[in-house]
Formats: structure tokens, C-alpha cells, sequence
């Protein structure tokens, strides 16, 4: 293979079909961002509407506002932009809470809809929280009713079983990038009567994903990463409406009512997807995700999923010309079917690696216990970047400047 050089990146630039998505968001100068998957950046959009929503529709119209400014719909309004990107038809997805409240709701549901059954199959290695959910939820219920049992990726499928009665699976690796093929799983799991879970904080916003499509049960996932949402933006959740009848949400707040300013004593849920609902709507984060979520209006995931595997080939690509860095190992694999829009490489020094970067003003992340994380968000990274990041890293390993003391300093957030 020909050495890849900054005249065919700048040439891809220009080629660059999302090239003109960059200006809506506000970037810092003199910094490359890989941790789109962590935090996603500001879109330029969301500086507006904050201040209307503080100077104005908060301060002006005060309460009011729940009707004449429809902060009472924001849920539904902004779950339904999600649903647009993640394949997902109408009246399916809400937004509110986080991932792992989500998370909890949707689990819970599955179980008490399988009454026979206890075990909560994923896969090992999933996201801590993920996990966490279901040790909790077993504390709550006891073990007779929720069991977790974490098996390796390829054994999935000949784990399940009559006992099973959730597959819970993380569609991204957050640590490797790996991407399951959740199509697969997903009848194989319903072959054997078995519910789907599927967390796509790793996807939304990020690759092409068809829930209705693929006949997924349920799946959640966050607003912060991929959809530019803001830190601590709410999350999402999806339940297929094949299901909203039968559903019983353990979190009944008076928001999933279905009339809740009837102040009826008694709860009865609502009819469709506000079931899931529980306390009253984080407006100013809400809508802050809602403003966000503008800049998909103009561009399909698939042209995201396409820019996503150039510039992680051609990331790789640079990383492999140069022999300084052969010390780094690529544990996300390199056909494009199996990773999701980040890469991952173990370096014995991975923490003092990415801090160096960062103070060279490439921002990455890391994850324990020795992996070197990127992430590539399409709509707002060029392909130059790679290039002069890649230079930045090569000299930051060449120079063992990663050696320095002040590198190996842990942050509280890594």
C-alpha cells in the first residue's frame, strides 16, 4: 500500500461531502478532538437557544412556558428526533433520565414479561453501569428472579436458553470499538423466546442503526457523546410499540400518568411510550439536546457511517507509516462490518500517552487498564487532523515525552 500523505487528506477534504457541517459547532483553537465518544462538541445553535430559554421563556414567560412554549412536549419532541437516526418509527422512543435509570426501567420490564424466566444474558466486558443495573435490580428482587450471567462475545448465541429470559448487549464496545451484529443476535435471541436490550451510547449519532428493522425489544442509550447534547445531557429509551400494551414501568411517576394533571390517587399508565416517564422534564437540558440534534437535519447516517471509515483507516494508516509507534497495538478490528467509530490501542503507558497528547492539544481519552482511546466524529473532524495529530503523537513517543512525571499524575476523570 502507497504511504498515505497530507496532499490526499486535504484532497479528501475537499471531497468531503459533510465538510460544511464543522461551522455549526464551536470548537476550541489549536486543538484536535477525538473524544466525541466521551463529550460530544457544541453545536453553535445551542448558545441561542440556552439564552432564549433562560432570558426569555424561564424569565419572561415563567410558567407559562410548560403550554406556551411546549416545555410539557420536549420529551416526545426530542425523542422522536432521536428516533429518526437510530430507525425507529414513530411514538417509540422518549427522551428523559440517564442511560442507567433507562436502563433499569427497561430491565424491569423484561422480566416482570417473563415471568418463567430469570437470567439477564450480556456479553463480558459491557459497560459497568449496564451491569451494575442488573446486580441491583438482583438485590431488589432476589436472584429467583434476576440472575446475571456474563459469557464472551461468540459464546452469546449458545448461551441462550429456556433460562434466559434478557439479552442485554452494548451494540459498541467502549473500550475496543468492537460492533456486534445486533441483526444476528437478535433472532437468535427471539429464536429461543428471549427479550433484547440494547444500549447504543456508542451508536447513536454515530453509525446507521435500524431497531424496527431489526426487531430489537428495547434499547437506551445517552445524549452526551455522539448527539451533542451537553454534560449530562438526558438519555433515551426505546420500547417497540409491539410491547407498549403489555408493559408494566416500575417507576411510575406522575409524568408516565395517563392523565397526569388529574392528580388521581390511583396511577394508571399512559397508552404509549410517556409510560416511561417519571418526574418532571430537565427542561434546560432538554432543550439544549433538542437544539443540538439540528445539525442531522441535513445528512443521513449513512454518509456519517461513510466519512466515520475513512477517517479511521486512514488514522490507522498513518499510525502503521510510522515505525515510532509500532509499540501501539490496535485492538479494534479493522474490518469495517466490526468496528464502530473509534479506535483503540494498548500501550503499557496509554495514561501518560493520552495526557501528553492533550497537552499538546490533541484531546483523547483513555480507558483502563491500558488502552489509548479515539474517537472520530464525522461532522465536525477533517481528515488533516489525522495527519498532524499523528505527527503530534509520534513525537510525543519518539521523544518519550510521555515519560514525564506530570503525565502520571490521575485525574479524577480520565
Amino acid at each position: 500500500m502507497a504511504p498515505l500523505t497530507l496532499e490526499q487528506l486535504q484532497h479528501y477534504d475537499q471531497q468531503d461531502l459533510l465538510a460544511h457541517k464543522r461551522a455549526e459547532f464551536t470548537l476550541p483553537e489549536q486543538s484536535i478532538y477525538f473524544d466525541g465518544n466521551s463529550l460530544g462538541a457544541m453545536p453553535s445553535c445551542v448558545l441561542q437557544r440556552t439564552q432564549d430559554v433562560l432570558a426569555r421563556q424561564w424569565s419572561q414567560d415563567l410558567i407559562q412556558s410548560w403550554n406556551s412554549n411546549q416545555w410539557i412536549d420536549l420529551p416526545l419532541k426530542v425523542g422522536e428526533q432521536i428516533g429518526r437516526l437510530i430507525g425507529a418509527g414513530s411514538g417509540q422512543v422518549i427522551c428523559c433520565d440517564s442511560t442507567s435509570v433507562n436502563l433499569f426501567k427497561v430491565l424491569s420490564c423484561a422480566l416482570l414479561m417473563q415471568p418463567e424466566r430469570s437470567v439477564v444474558l450480556t456479553q463480558q466486558g459491557n459497560f459497568p453501569t449496564d451491569l451494575y443495573m442488573v446486580q441491583g435490580l438482583s438485590t431488589l428482587v432476589g436472584e429467583k428472579r434476576c440472575q446475571l450471567l456474563e459469557v464472551p462475545e461468540h459464546e452469546l448465541v449458545q448461551a441462550l436458553n429456556s433460562d434466559v429470559a434478557v439479552l442485554m448487549l452494548t451494540q459498541v464496545d467502549f473500550r475496543s470499538g468492537r460492533l456486534l451484529d445486533i441483526q444476528r443476535l437478535t433472532q437468535s435471541a427471539h429464536d429461543q423466546g428471549v427479550l433484547v436490550i440494547l444500549d447504543l451510547a456508542h451508536s447513536a449519532g454515530a453509525l446507521p442503526v435500524e431497531l424496527d428493522a431489526w426487531q430489537v425489544d428495547f434499547a437506551v442509550g445517552c445524549g452526551y457523546k455522539y448527539l451533542n447534547g451537553g454534560p449530562g445531557a438526558p438519555a433515551f429509551l426505546y420500547a417497540a410499540k409491539r410491547h407498549h400494551a403489555q408493559i408494566n414501568q416500575p417507576l411510575s411517576g406522575w409524568m408516565g400518568h395517563k392523565a397526569p394533571f388529574s392528580f388521581s390517587p390511583q396511577y394508571q399508565k399512559s397508552d404509549g411510550i410517556e409510560q416511561f416517564l417519571t418526574g418532571t422534564p430537565a427542561v434546560i437540558s432538554m432543550s439544549v439536546l433538542d437544539a443540538a440534534l439540528g445539525v442531522f437535519s441535513d445528512v443521513s447516517m449513512q454518509q456519517i457511517r461513510e466519512k466515520s471509515l475513512g477517517l479511521t483507516s486512514c488514522f490507522h494508516q498513518l499510525v502503521q507509516q510510522q515505525a515510532a509507534l509500532a509499540e501501539l497495538t490496535l485492538i479494534t478490528p479493522l474490518k469495517p462490518e466490526q468496528r464502530g467509530s473509534q479506535l483503540a490501542y494498548q500501550h503499557p503507558q496509554a495514561y501518560a500517552l493520552c495526557q501528553a497528547l492533550i497537552k499538546r492539544g490533541v484531546i483523547a481519552d483513555f480507558r483502563a487498564p491500558d488502552i489509548l482511546r479515539l474517537g472520530f466524529t464525522p461532522l465536525y473532524l477533517r481528515y488533516v487532523d489525522l495527519w498532524h495529530a499523528v505527527e503530534i503523537l509520534t513525537d510525543i513517543v519518539a521523544s518519550q515525552e510521555y515519560l514525564k512525571p506530570e503525565y502520571a499524575i490521575k485525574h479524577k476523570v480520565t
